[in-house]
Order: C-alpha cells, then sequence, then structure tokens
C-alpha cells in the first residue's frame, strides 16, 4: 500500500547500500558475512548475496527465498537477480525456478547450487560463523590499532528554499524545479601535510567535510524534495587550494585512513550518478574545479564554462585543473574512469590529458579538449544557462530518467551498471503494472487471502 515512488526509491536506496558493502569488501580490505539461521526471503536473501559468504542453518527449516515474483507480481527490486547470475554464477535454469519457488531452498540443495557458502547444524552454528569471522579478519590488511577520525554531527541548516553546510550550500530554485549545489573550496593553502595532521584536523578536514556534506545533501534532497528535478554544481575558492589539499591524498593513498576518504569520495560521485536527476555543472570565474572536484563536471550529464569573465567582474577567467586523481582514483558505475567513460571512441585521448596534469586549461581548451559542453561568453551566459533549466523543467520526469541512466554508463558492464541502469526502469515500470499494484493485483490481494488476477498479455 504505499506510494509508487516510495517502493521505487526503497529498492534504489537499499541497493546503494549493498553496492556500499560489496566496494568495502573489494577496496576497503573489509569482510562482510551473513549467518541465515531461519529465513531470508526477498530483501533478507538480497542483503546475504552482497556479502562475502553465506552461512546457513542446516535445520531442515531454514531457507533462502525470492518470492517476489510469485507472490508479488514484482521483482526482488534491490539487485537480487543480477547478483544471482553474475556474482553467484547460479545457472540460469535453477535461477529460474529458484525465482518462481516461493518457499524457496534449503540445505543440501541450496548449498549445491550456490546460494550459499556453507552449511552448519544448528547446535554448532554460532561456532562455524565465529569462526569463519576470525579466519577472514585474520587476513585483513586493516591495522588491528590504528586511530580514525570521529565524524561528529554535521553542522546544517535547513530552510525552506536553502540548505547551509560549512562547506556547501543548496539553493532551490521551485520555478525552475532546480537546485543549485555551491561547494567552497579550502580558504588557505594550509592543508594537511600528513596523515597525523589528518587525524588532528579530524572531521573538518576539507576532503572529509566536503564529501559528507555532499553526501548528505544528496541524501536530503532525493528523499524530501523529490519534484526539485534538476541539480546544477557550482564551485568557489582557488584552485592551489585544492590541489594543496588533495597532493596528500595522491601521496599517501596507500594509508588505510586516506584511502578510506578516497572511496568515501568515490562511492558519493556513484550516489550522484545513479540518482534520477539531471545533472548540469557552471563552470564560472572564482570556481575551484580541479582534482577530486573536476569529477563533478565530468559527472554532469551537461557543463557550461564561461569563455572570459564577466562585465564588470573582479575574478579572473575560469579554469580547470587536473590530477593525478583523475586517473584511476574515482572510477564510475561502468568501472571506467570518467575521463575513460567520456572518451570511449578515442582511449588515446583520455591518455594525452594526463600530459595535462597541473596545467590551468581555460573555456577554449576545455572545449577543444571535450571536458565541457557549451563555452558561452558573458553575453550569452544567463541566457543559456536559464533556457537549459526551462527546457529541462518542461519534459517528462520519466523520460529523463530512463535516458540519463542509459547515456552515463556507457561502454563495459558491470554488475552495478546493469543494476542501475536497467533495474531502475524494469522495476519502475512493473510496480506500475496492474498485475502488480491494480485493485486485484498482487500488492494489493498478498496477506487477505484472496488470488490475484492478472490480465495474461505479454508486452
Amino acid at each position: 500500500s504505499a506510494s509508487h515512488a516510495h517502493k521505487v526509491n526503497f529498492c534504489k536506496f537499499t541497493n546503494e547500500t549493498r553496492n556500499g558493502i560489496e566496494d568495502a569488501t573489494e577496496h576497503s580490505r573489509q569482510t562482510y558475512i551473513c549467518a541465515v539461521n531461519g529465513a531470508a526471503s526477498g530483501g533478507g536473501y538480497e542483503l546475504a548475496l552482497a556479502c562475502d559468504e553465506i552461512l546457513l542453518v542446516d535445520d531442515g527449516n531454514s531457507a533462502v527465498s525470492f518470492p517476489e515474483l510469485p507472490l508479488l507480481a514484482v521483482l526482488p527490486g534491490t539487485g537480487g537477480l543480477t547478483r544471482l547470475v553474475d556474482k553467484r554464477r547460479v545457472r540460469r535454469d535453477r535461477a529460474d525456478f529458484f525465482c518462481t519457488t516461493s518457499e524457496g531452498l534449503r540445505g543440501q540443495r541450496a548449498l549445491e547450487w550456490n546460494l550459499v557458502d556453507a552449511l552448519a547444524p544448528r547446535s554448532r552454528f554460532a561456532e562455524t560463523v565465529q569462526a569463519r569471522a576470525l579466519e577472514r579478519a585474520a587476513r585483513s590488511d586493516r591495522p588491528a590499532a590504528a586511530e580514525g577520525i570521529a565524524l561528529t554531527p554535521l553542522a546544517r541548516d535547513i530552510a525552506a528554499d536553502r540548505i547551509c553546510y560549512e562547506v556547501l550550500t543548496v539553493d532551490i530554485d521551485r520555478e525552475l524545479a532546480a537546485a543549485t549545489f555551491t561547494i567552497h573550496g579550502p580558504t588557505d593553502a594550509n592543508a594537511c601535510e600528513s596523515v597525523e595532521a589528518v587525524r588532528r584536523a579530524g572531521a573538518s578536514w576539507w576532503p572529509l567535510a566536503m564529501t559528507r556534506a555532499l553526501d548528505d545533501a544528496i541524501l536530503h534532497m532525493r528523499l524530501n524534495e523529490d519534484d526539485i528535478g534538476t541539480w546544477v554544481f557550482r564551485s568557489e575558492g582557488e584552485l592551489l587550494n585544492v590541489e594543496a589539499e588533495e597532493s596528500l591524498l595522491s601521496r599517501d593513498a596507500g594509508d588505510w585512513l586516506v584511502r578510506e576518504a578516497l572511496h568515501y569520495w568515490k562511492r558519493t560521485l556513484k550516489r550522484l550518478e545513479v540518482s534520477s536527476r539531471s545533472l548540469m555543472a557552471l563552470v564560472e570565474p572564482g570556481s575551484c574545479f580541479g582534482g577530486m572536484l573536476l569529477e563533478l563536471v565530468l559527472a554532469a550529464d551537461r557543463a557550461y564554462m564561461l569563455d572570459g569573465v564577466f562585465e564588470d567582474g573582479a575574478l579572473p577567467p575560469a579554469a580547470l585543473r587536473l590530477s593525478a586523481l583523475n586517473f584511476g582514483s574515482f572510477p564510475a558505475v561502468n568501472g571506467l574512469t570518467r575521463l575513460r567513460g567520456r572518451f570511449l571512441s578515442d582511449p588515446e585521448h583520455a591518455d594525452h590529458l594526463e600530459t595535462l596534469i597541473g596545467k590551468d586549461i581555460d573555456a577554449r581548451e576545455a572545449e577543444t579538449l571535450g571536458l565541457v559542453t557549451f563555452i558561452p561568453d558573458d553575453i550569452d551566459w544567463e541566457d543559456e544557462v536559464r533556457l537549459a533549466l526551462e527546457e529541462r523543467r518542461s519534459f517528462s520526469p520519466d523520460a529523463l530518467t530512463g535516458m540519463e541512466a542509459s547515456l552515463r554508463f556507457g561502454g563495459p558492464e558491470t554488475m552495478e551498471s546493469k543494476i542501475f541502469g536497467r533495474l531502475s526502469a524494469w522495476q519502475n515500470w512493473i510496480f506500475q503494472r496492474p498485475n502488480a499494484a491494480g485493485e486485484r493485483g498482487a500488492l494489493k490481494m498478498y496477506g487477505t487471502g484472496q488470488r490475484s488476477s492478472f490480465d495474461k498479455v505479454r508486452v
């Protein structure tokens, strides 16, 4: 009985959590074990699939199952089908049987079909889980006695049309159905020069503070401002200060704490790109889109960069600056860097861009290099940006979501790109079909004791 938007968003947002688990497994040297003592059904089994190991009680009763299709006329909507065949490598015919059997599978058959990794009798289950956990922990490279950073509560102020953080401001234009995210760069070049200095700075360390604020703002805007369909990204600050702050990220990327900061930014960028919002970037005089912040320009569906300066403006012309971080530290959902994904037809061009690391790139060069979409001058700037936002507002949000999800993740497919490029559209559609959501649909009839009535036409 939940709203359509709530159902679809639930599926999508919880899947991001599962993707985060898998990313932490691969890159953060964490291990997740699912101990199934009873039934792991639907979303419960999907959570299990995100883990490294699944241990099941072998008691003749505990089972894993995907009952969504037979009982609800929908799909395991948080990536279950994709993980079943792409991650667990379950044979297609077996997966077909499993997904259409509401009671699921248990014991030896679940193990033989690779739906779980191990069985244990109830008498030894806790002992087996503990032994597996200790064995995995012993293999991790994460230091046992390291000092991390306390994530203190975020300082933010939420007003009717503005959200303010220390390093980020979000302004909402309800007439245009657009929100402008303005990132405030580091205020000086006195950056942390060592990991110990990062620990002393704690949650106020600019790369971490900026990532936390943007992540929080994305979550807030997605859930609480679902009619604001276009997000515009701006930045204010000095490129040199951004470069100084991120130099440690490149130099000490092997340190576990720095590594986690890099992964946090990577995951936040991924969260941005799988959001069903139109993304635009504005590169203006006084902006600081360099290195890690340049990823926001590359993630945008369109990027506008001012050619020259504003009349009577005191700021120098806008510039972009590449850093080493743009060439491998922040892969997108398709597994490619955003530069690689941008130039699928010309991989050598992406290689050439690496020779420009640390150099200021003005608007005309940025356009020639393919880093931005348009470079209006100050006479046309306001009109071109306004028309782009008005045009976006006039289109169907459903059609835009489908188009953007299809265009953002070109090139090779990964498990993540399959889930977000396909599932977002298909689950959205299936959840609205009368067979699921109609008055006699399975979602409405579930639990009433009455049978659902299906339209048998295949489309």
